[in-house]
């Protein structure tokens, strides 16, 4: 699929690393490094804008690497970018870990990837059908 995008960064547009990739990395685009402090959370910008085509969003996830070494994470993961949205693409970072981290210009803050999606009309009635879970949740199949 083709999808029209406008860079207004410094930095190459997203690509896929590999052949198989389901996400492609959003750099940050700012002036000066931002220091996010333990616990902080900011919206790093990336000067990214684009037009999907309606029944498609585009997801902005956390990137592994960040997330496990670095305890830098997406907030709202995954972030939803709709497809009548024309603002620039922005990331909302928290620093979950006790140190301190510095994003710099051009760093990989995130990953987007582009998903179809349905529009759901509800039918609103007096019961539902039955199912061996029935109304358990939050831990109710077991922990093994």
């Amino acid at each position: 699929m083709t999808i029209k995008i406008i860079n207004k960064s410094a930095h190459a547009l997203p690509h896929y690393e590999t052949i198989a990739s389901a996400g492609m990395d959003l750099r940050a685009n700012i002036e000066t490094p931002i220091t996010l402090k333990p616990l902080e959370r900011t919206i790093i910008k990336t000067g990214l804008f684009i037009e999907l085509p309606i029944g498609y969003e585009a997801q902005v996830r956390p990137r592994s690497g960040l997330a496990a070494k670095k305890g830098i994470t997406v907030l709202n993961a995954p972030g939803t970018v709709d497809a009548d949205y024309r603002g620039e693409i922005g990331v909302i970072l928290v620093n979950l870990s006790n140190d301190e981290f510095v994003i710099e210009n051009g760093e990989r803050v995130a990953q987007l990837v582009i998903a179809k999606h349905e529009r759901a009309e509800w039918l609103q009635v007096e019961t539902l059908s039955t199912t061996e879970r029935g109304a358990g949740g939050f831990g109710s199949t077991g922990t093994k």
